[in-house]
């Protein structure tokens, strides 16, 4: 027996094809299963969009603050000593 996929509702795609006893309730049950993929589909790419805008920040948020670092290091270097008194 195949593993259940945790998106896939498959008591309640069973209890619809039993249900589809004529044409128009079969061809309901196709229209469904192509619409609900579809918003499957598109989930994954929103999530995969998410992801990559996030990965994006964070890339940019190191790289400025590898910069501000740098700045900071250079700024040291030229400030004149400070002696105490």
């Amino acid at each position: 027996m195949r593993e259940q996929d945790n998106g896939f509702d498959y008591q309640r795609y069973h209890r619809l094809l039993l249900e589809a006893n004529d044409e128009h309730k079969r061809l309901a049950l196709i229209e469904l299963l192509i619409e609900e993929k579809a918003r499957d589909r598109l989930a994954a790419l929103r999530a995969s969009d998410r992801t990559a805008m996030t990965a994006n920040t964070i890339a940019t948020v190191l790289k400025n603050g590898r910069h501000e670092l740098r700045d900071r290091a250079a700024a040291r270097e030229h400030a004149p000593a400070l002696r105490s008194s």
